[in-house]
């Protein structure tokens, strides 16, 4: 086997030339193509092409929320690591992760519940305008679904967590509401995962990013 020997940003270009070569004519809607093919590339697993669920208008919604300057809030922070910053912060966005705060381990400890169900609670409170990237806490979307239940309106709902207990069941609930959302329908996902759809918006609307 030969090694090539390519620049960073050639290899990423040689990557995607290979999944958009190995997923041939599968049929992809031209505005999920993008992120579906990101997180092949994050991933190298191809059953994304499947399971990836997307309400209607959620990338056309997701972008005008970056557009106006939405937060971006995760469940963990390796996602919050993962999403770029530098290109998340020309269209006057901010990220954030609430896990580790210390009002929020109190509040959990004194409820008996999670961390990612309070950090939901707390994100919660900055109001609407929050685009939740959940890649690790199936305790999150639930009580996201309990907020929506409420009447909270986010503008979008990433829920991709990875796992067994209550992962598939937690995802389902998401995709129920009217709210937009895009889904890793299953067990699979992960922080990762998360990061790399909020970069695919990131990316789409800015293809000179830097890196």
């Amino acid at each position: 086997m030969r090694i090539q020997n390519l620049p960073p940003m050639e290899i990423e270009r040689e990557s995607f030339r290979i999944i958009t070569a190995e997923l041939g004519d599968r049929p992809l809607a031209p505005e999920q193509a993008p992120i579906i093919k990101r997180v092949i590339h994050t991933t190298a697993d191809f059953d994304y092409a499947d399971n990836l669920y997307f309400s209607p208008d959620a990338v056309s919604l997701a972008k005008a929320a970056i557009q106006g300057g939405a937060t971006v809030v995760t469940d963990t922070q390796m996602a919050l690591a993962g999403i770029n910053k530098k290109t998340l912060a020309r269209f006057g966005c901010e990220a954030r992760c609430y896990m580790s705060d210390e009002d929020v381990a109190a509040e959990a400890k004194r409820l008996g519940v999670t961390r990612a169900r309070v950090s939901m609670d707390k994100a919660a409170r900055l109001g609407d305008d929050v685009i939740f990237a959940v890649g690790n806490a199936p305790t999150a979307l639930i009580r996201l679904r309990e907020l929506i239940d409420g009447g909270y309106r986010p503008r979008l709902i990433i829920g991709v967590p990875v796992g067994f207990v209550n992962v598939v069941a937690s995802k389902e609930l998401i995709m129920e509401t009217d709210v937009p959302c895009i889904v890793a329908r299953g067990r699979k996902g992960g922080s990762n995962v998360a990061a790399c759809i909020v970069n695919a918006l990131l990316y789409d609307l800015d293809p000179a990013r830097g890196s």
